[in-house]
């Protein structure tokens, strides 16, 4: 598939772009920023996107998806769903779920739904201490190899020094940044 976005605005801070382009997509892929005055390329959809400003997809990197445990709230579909109608392509979901995502089970559950949604991309943040509740350090390294990006108790903060001080020697071991939520 091709397809030329014409006429927006494009804001990419990783490339160092901030100006007015149309963008050409094959397959999927950006190849390459054309002038508003080009042409678009032979067989590309066009469309217009004067007014708009075109830019690589948001990260909200602190989301509460509520399954499992909590679906009346909200599941990891809608919640995917809802974050890719806002122009978010990938989230951050906090373990404050029931179970607490403190295992690789309730990791791999998370990944799972948020497959099968197929909406935004889903990144599991797995719990610092079992159950959050501060008193034990929960299996980082098999969260890690599960799926998570990261840890952190959410809204119950670690309650001692001496924890957090464990959880961010014990982390880094494992590439994982920790989360504070103060």
């Amino acid at each position: 598939m091709r397809l030329l976005i014409k006429n927006g605005y494009v804001i990419d801070p990783t490339e160092g772009i901030n100006t007015g382009k149309s963008l050409f997509i094959e397959d999927g892929r950006v190849v390459g920023l054309m002038s508003h005055s080009d042409d678009a390329p032979e067989g590309a959809d066009v469309i217009d996107a004067t007014g708009l400003i075109v830019a690589p997809g948001f990260i909200d990197m602190h989301v509460h998806l509520r399954e499992p445990g909590h679906e009346y709230k909200e599941t990891i579909a809608s919640g995917a769903a809802a974050a890719a109608a806002g122009g978010f392509t990938s989230v951050c979901a906090m373990p404050n779920t029931q179970p607490v995502n403190d295992n690789a089970a309730v990791t791999r559950f998370v990944i799972e739904q948020a497959e099968r949604a197929a909406q935004a991309n889903v990144f599991p943040v797995g719990a610092i201490t079992k159950n959050s509740e501060g008193n034990e350090l929960a299996e980082m390294g098999e969260m890690k190899d599960a799926g998570i990006v990261a840890v952190s108790d959410d809204g119950r903060s670690v309650p001692t020094a001496g924890m957090m001080r464990r959880a961010m020697e014990y982390a880094p071991g494992f590439d994982l940044p920790v989360i504070d939520h103060c």
